[in-house]
């Protein structure tokens, strides 16, 4: 099989730019902070953009969030006054009109299904073996819906005093030395920025033997 030259544009965590890297392709994550996946060698700090037009086979991205889902709509107002929103909206529309052929946006759900378009695909980590729920949007071009590997349950909610449901993992996580990680800090914001491991997986497997088998998106999706 060909090996594949990978951009995982805004990705901190090497989560997916590892899954990419077992199955021996070159594959480089990129974000303006430094990796914490532990593979330094395959990280690029700095500005995606400036990187965005290179030869890439596939590119993945993973623009930030902030300003464009809906869990922030409360603080929309401002942001549209003072600019953010249209930043947000630029920055995710440079990855959708990329000269690359084969792209993958992923971000919760948020304006670009209104301001740009509905998304290929709306997919859960209990969809590929994780017992989370967090609702994962992606926009695809030249590249098929995931096929979901693994069913399992949504994990544990969190019900709060107004009866609204969250997912634990997201509302009352804790580090991995078990210590709770503060409501509103940046670790909690690159927390809920990770990819969870099995759609990671599943990112870099299906896509990988989609490009090996020539078909077409149709045809792959009807298999």
């Amino acid at each position: 099989m060909k090996t594949l030259k990978v951009l995982i544009a805004c990705e901190e965590s090497q989560a997916v730019c590892k899954e990419f890297r077992k199955l021996g392709h070159m594959a480089f994550s990129c974000d303006i902070l430094p990796c914490s996946g532990g593979h330094p060698e395959w990280h690029i700090q700095g500005d995606v953009i400036s990187i965005l037009e290179q030869e890439w086979d596939m590119i993945i991205a993973f623009p930030p969030c902030t300003h464009l889902a809906v869990s922030g709509a409360r603080y929309f107002a401002q942001k549209i006054k003072d600019g953010r929103q249209q930043e947000g909206i630029d920055f995710f529309m440079k990855f959708a009109n990329c000269k690359c052929q084969r792209v993958a946006i992923e971000n919760p759900v948020g304006i670009m299904s209104t301001k740009w378009r509905k998304p290929n695909q709306i997919i859960q980590p209990f969809q590929f073996g994780n017992e989370a729920k967090k609702t994962t949007c992606l926009w695809l071009k030249g590249l098929p819906n995931l096929k979901h590997t693994k069913i399992v349950s949504e994990g544990k909610f969190y019900i709060s005093p107004n009866g609204k449901k969250m997912a634990s993992w997201s509302h009352d996580p804790v580090d991995k030395n078990g210590k709770k990680i503060g409501y509103n800090t940046e670790a909690i914001k690159i927390l809920r920025s990770k990819t969870f491991p099995g759609i990671a997986k599943a990112l870099a497997t299906q896509y990988s033997e989609f490009i090996k088998s020539s078909l077409t998106v149709q045809e792959w999706e009807d298999k």
